[in-house]
């Protein structure tokens, strides 16, 4: 069996333990022996790291240290996958550099906040991880990312809908879902899951399950 670590904690208002049991769920539901930390003190053990197959982190804002962030990054490059969603993946650890280049992006501005609603565009639907998913709408933060060109695009939506001041720039086709590689492991990301409810969306649901089990370690 397939083992993860869930990481929860940091901003109350991503509903960090509400979003883990989904999360939770989804694993169990895919095979994964789970174990659950509400501290950061398991990224210090490098080698534990290093023996787990998936590392879920579900801990906006925060702060990592160097040693924490670089234990991630080499158990990932040996072969541990990371996969995450919204602020609990790209938007953790301001401070860090790295854990962006290892994610692929971060979170800058999400206008209109909570009440927006936007198209996710899945962009191939041949694609494993999208295969038979079609298009949904969600009411929720839509994510103004900024991101590393090296991703592999899976889902887009459009800018500008609400007001601010991007609107004078063009409309922009902004990243939802995307995969790299860090070394030899595998990352995913996907930039809804505001709050538990939002697992409801069958479409996001299934992206989810499919992305966190092609992350973990082959």
């Amino acid at each position: 069996m397939r083992k993860a670590i869930i990481i929860v904690g940091g901003w109350e208002g991503h509903d960090p333990k509400g979003v883990s049991q989904r999360i939770e769920e989804i694993l169990v539901k895919c095979n994964f022996n789970v174990s659950i930390y509400d501290n950061l003190q398991v990224f210090e053990d490098i080698e534990l790291l290093k023996e787990t197959d998936l590392i879920v982190p579900i801990w906006t804002m925060g702060e990592i240290s160097e040693t924490q962030c670089k234990n991630v990054s080499e158990a990932v490059a040996s072969g541990t996958g990371i996969a995450g969603v919204h602020g609990g993946m790209c938007d953790a650890f301001r401070n860090s550099v790295l854990w962006q280049f290892i994610t692929g992006g971060n979170w800058v501005a999400h206008p209109g906040n909570d009440s927006v609603t936007y198209t996710v565009t899945i962009k191939d639907r041949s694609h494993e991880l999208t295969k038979d998913i079609n298009d949904f709408k969600v009411t929720s933060e839509q994510y103004y990312m900024h991101v590393d060109p090296a991703i592999e695009i899976l889902a887009t939506t459009h800018f500008p809908i609400a007001d601010g001041y991007h609107i004078t720039n063009k409309s922009v086709e902004m990243p939802v879902a995307w995969t790299k590689m860090w070394g030899k492991g595998r990352v995913y990301f996907n930039s809804v899951g505001h709050s538990a409810n939002l697992f409801d969306i069958k479409e996001f649901h299934k992206m989810v399950e499919l992305g966190f089990s092609w992350a973990s370690r082959k």
